[in-house]
């Protein structure tokens, strides 16, 4: 597992169905060490703070198998990293190898894995497919975010080292059946109720499902 390009971006307006809006979705490669904090990467911003950002959502990381099934599915070209709007693009993390609680290292800093990425329309804005959100959310390859628990400088083509795997083993990709109506949804929901490093905004969400 290594990183592949570290990607951020301070808030712009763009306009969009005749309407000008606020979003740090327009990430860009830095070629430098960058310090993560537990309040994400320096030099990096969100527009939608209740949605993106904080403690648990500090750094969105998707993985490079990810773009490549993309890539083919959407019949693009190679696309620039920092595309699905995350922090680390990364290599050999696929969704349904990590799991909610894992434990990594990467560089001098330790990070945890909280939930799985939920995206907005604004996804749909940069990839330029108002329906992509469509096909995004089904395929269970979302990326996830990290909580920052060591904070330190990270560095491209840094090696990512699990350190702690969650003994729940709710993969990333099966997380995401806890949105979608399915015989194991849940099962899949008390499952990751019992994860301790879940995010408070899931957490929160997955227990109102329960009680509606």
């Amino acid at each position: 597992m290594q990183i592949r390009s570290i990607n951020i971006a301070i808030p712009k307006e763009v306009e969009y169905q005749g309407k000008k809006i606020l979003t740090g979705i327009f990430k860009k490669p830095v070629n430098h060490p960058v310090i993560a904090t537990k309040l994400g990467l320096d030099g990096d911003g969100q527009a939608d703070l209740e949605n993106h950002g904080g403690f648990d959502k500090a750094i969105y990381i998707y993985t490079l198998e990810n773009y490549r099934y993309w890539e083919k599915t959407l019949g693009r070209s190679a696309f620039t990293f920092g595309q699905f709007g995350e922090n680390l693009t990364v290599e050999g993390m696929p969704d349904e190898r990590i799991h909610i609680g894992d434990i990594f290292e990467i560089g001098s800093t330790r990070m945890q894995v909280t939930q799985p990425r939920v995206p907005c329309y604004k996804l749909g804005i940069k990839m330029e497919m108002p329906k992509f959100l469509k096909l995004f959310m089904p395929s269970g390859r979302v990326g996830f975010y990290l909580r920052v628990l060591n904070g330190g400088a990270i560095n491209q083509c840094d090696t990512i080292q699990l350190v702690k795997q969650d003994q729940q083993k709710l993969s990333i990709r099966e997380a995401m059946l806890a949105l979608i109506d399915n015989p194991h949804r849940q099962e899949i929901v008390k499952k990751a109720l019992a994860i301790k490093a879940l995010s408070v905004a899931w957490r929160t969400d997955l227990e109102r499902g329960l009680t509606n």
